[in-house]
């Protein structure tokens, strides 16, 4: 799980495998698998960043 931020300032924690894609319209868009979507603050490469380096941590737990 990766957080981020909407637009107002509150704090949101998304599931990196519910992630569909992430888009800037120029906000940054993250559209959900369920087809939510949630305007944050960070940018596109931010979101990439973390959701990377959460998956990095994960495996390397992985038997």
């Amino acid at each position: 799980m990766i957080r981020l931020t909407r637009l107002n300032d509150r704090p949101i924690v998304v599931h990196v495998d519910q992630i569909q894609f992430v888009e800037e319209t120029p906000d940054t868009l993250v559209t959900l698998v369920n087809h939510d979507r949630i305007l944050v603050r960070e940018s596109v490469d931010e979101v990439v960043r973390r959701a990377v380096e959460f998956l990095r941590t994960v495996r390397s737990f992985a038997p």
